[in-house]
């Protein structure tokens, strides 16, 4: 049977591997996902160069069809499974790790950063002042949903920050940057019952990475704002602020 094991990259380049994980990497079969989030561009290509083997990429029919990742852990005796930030994060990840359980194979955990972390950590929030992680859609045609707005309405009201994760599909070049989803969510939220334009939000952009950049402002300045390139993560504060939040916060007002 084999051994898969789970390396998480973390959220900036090769660079950020450990020395454990390059040695993994370096004696098993490699496998690679970016539709959870993406690496920077040439990663994958110089990571396979410095290891000497070749790097699949598995887009997410791919990931989530078990199919790739069961093959190869019948065929080689270890498999490494690449994942920008942190393995775990993405149910999928887990799923994939019962499936292997399921057919014998044993996996092992390799964790890194993760923007459910990082980001509260840049922008100076306290980690444990967070309630539940909104994800917000790319949108469709037909498909508008306002749970994203419920859940950040219910953090808000007891007293908690919302992390609100960005759609993406890196295979199409697409990916929702944080002044398009402020904008949807104020339409599908006209009325202001979630959100205020006074309330305040906070962007961080690029954590992890050299060009990483926080922002911070009214809901109704921030809209439509231009943070630079992808990717992009919002925070909306609870309403009331610990002191020292409230200073880190004010080193990246924009308004």
């Amino acid at each position: 049977m084999g051994e898969l094991w789970f390396v998480g990259l973390g959220l900036d380049d090769e660079l950020g591997l450990s020395r454990r994980a390059l040695e993994v990497l370096a004696s098993s079969e490699v496998l690679a996902e970016e539709y959870t989030a993406v690496a920077p561009a040439g990663t994958v290509e110089r990571l396979a160069r410095s290891i000497g083997r070749p790097i699949r990429t598995l887009d997410r029919a791919l990931l989530e069809s078990e199919a790739p990742v069961l093959e190869a852990l019948a065929r080689v005796p270890r498999v490494a499974l690449l994942v920008v930030g942190d393995p775990f994060v993405a149910t999928t990840h887990v799923a994939l790790r019962l499936a292997a359980e399921r057919a014998g194979h044993s996996w092992r955990y390799l964790p890194n950063a993760s923007i459910l972390t990082a980001a509260a950590g840049f922008l100076g929030l306290m980690h444990y002042r967070f309630g539940r992680t909104v994800s917000l859609p790319l949108p469709a045609p037909g498909f508008a949903p306002r749970s994203p707005l419920d859940h950040i309405a219910e953090n808000r009201a007891r007293g908690l920050h919302t992390l609100l994760l960005l759609d993406l599909r890196p295979r199409d070049a697409r990916f929702l940057t944080a002044g398009e989803a402020l904008t949807i969510l104020r339409d599908r939220d006209p009325d202001a019952r979630a959100l205020r334009d006074s309330d305040p939000v906070a962007v961080a952009a690029r954590v992890g990475r050299s060009d990483a950049a926080g922002f911070f402002g009214p809901f109704g300045t921030m809209r439509g704002r231009d943070f630079g390139p992808p990717l992009h993560t919002i925070v909306v504060p609870a309403p009331e602020l610990h002191f020292e939040e409230a200073a880190a916060l004010e080193r990246i007002r924009c308004d």
